[in-house]
């Protein structure tokens, strides 16, 4: 398992990337099935997790991108990659990566295309 990461500014409790690796004892089509089909999938990540049920991207037997929303509120939403590749002993390696990018986390304030200044922050 790899350490999460966060950015600058971001708050350590609340990492904006968690990597996570397994080594499977199955084969990497096995894998690969159970993370891309919706049939199989939905026996351990159920549609209702996701944003969208539909992957955002994929590359065939390597790698699917999926849009997942929390189920409590403030219902954050993240981009979770799933890669898989041979295991160094047999088997498969699956890397799990979570990404948090709801655009309304702090640190994620979006700026003019027309400006040369960074984001101000507004008095009350």
């Amino acid at each position: 398992m790899s350490d999460p990461q966060s950015g600058p500014g971001e708050d350590a409790e609340r990492p904006r990337i968690l990597v996570l690796d397994y080594d499977l004892d199955a084969s990497v089509e096995t894998v690969w099935r159970a993370i891309s089909s919706p049939d199989v999938r939905e026996k351990w990540l159920p549609a209702g997790d996701l944003a969208e049920t539909d992957p955002i991207h994929a590359v065939p037997g390597e790698e699917v991108r999926y849009l997942m929303r929390e189920e409590t509120p403030p219902y954050l939403e993240s981009m979770v990659t799933f890669r898989i590749a041979p295991g160094p002993g047999g088997g498969t390696r699956l890397t799990i990566i979570q990404d948090l990018t709801d655009a309304r986390l702090p640190g994620r304030m979006l700026m003019a295309a027309n400006t040369d200044r960074g984001p101000v922050m507004r008095a009350a």
